[in-house]
């Protein structure tokens, strides 16, 4: 959405400060690309303005403080406090629906496959904080999921340097292959057990 875009290039002349603030604000319901927010915070190394580490943290801990504040809001608040004061950031319920069911088929794999595919990371500590998932396990899956996305689209934005904003493009091919990793992943619970059970 235009808005959010515009938000996102707003919080890009914050500096690292700016990409904290960002990746707080796509993990809490807010969907401000992490396309755009991570790629500039390799730029900012690109630059000199930044050290990778620094980038690559401030990405990281702003996706899972904001990733914590959504889980509580939401198994304290439940699902309708999110629908009644989300329309007010453009957060619809088709969205939410897409992460519940999402949670619902896959369970706790469902939040460490859902931070990496675009639409489902933003919204996925809902049904989380809904069904009271523990959450140490929602944390640990939470941050396994946040790794490589983070490091992943912050170090092309650094390779990329000038192009960076090009890196968006490629969102859909890296949803694609994290879609079939997960199903192999899946497949290979469903043979464990299999042979478990004979």
């Amino acid at each position: 959405m235009a808005i959010f875009h515009s938000i996102a290039n707003g919080l890009l002349g914050l500096g690292v400060m700016g990409v904290f603030i960002g990746m707080f604000l796509e993990s809490a319901y807010i969907p401000v690309p992490s396309e755009i927010i991570l790629p500039y915070a390799g730029y900012l190394v690109f630059l000199h303005r930044a050290t990778l580490s620094e980038a690559m943290l401030a990405g990281l801990l702003g996706g899972l403080i904001g990733a914590v504040c959504a889980y509580w809001v939401a198994r304290y608040g439940g699902r309708p406090l999110v629908e009644r004061y989300g329309k007010y950031v453009f957060i619809h319920r088709r969205q939410i629906d897409r992460a519940d069911r999402w949670f619902r088929r896959h369970g706790d794999g469902a939040v460490f496959f859902g931070r990496l595919l675009p639409g489902i990371r933003t919204f996925i500590s809902l049904p989380a904080g809904v069904a009271e998932m523990p959450f140490g396990r929602f944390f640990l899956f939470s941050l396994l999921g946040a790794i490589p996305w983070t490091v992943l689209f912050t170090y092309m934005g650094f390779v990329l340097g000038k192009n960076w904003q090009h890196l968006g493009r490629l969102t859909s091919y890296f949803a694609g292959v994290v879609i079939v990793l997960f199903i192999a992943w899946v497949a290979m619970l469903w043979r464990n057990r299999a042979k478990t059970n004979h």
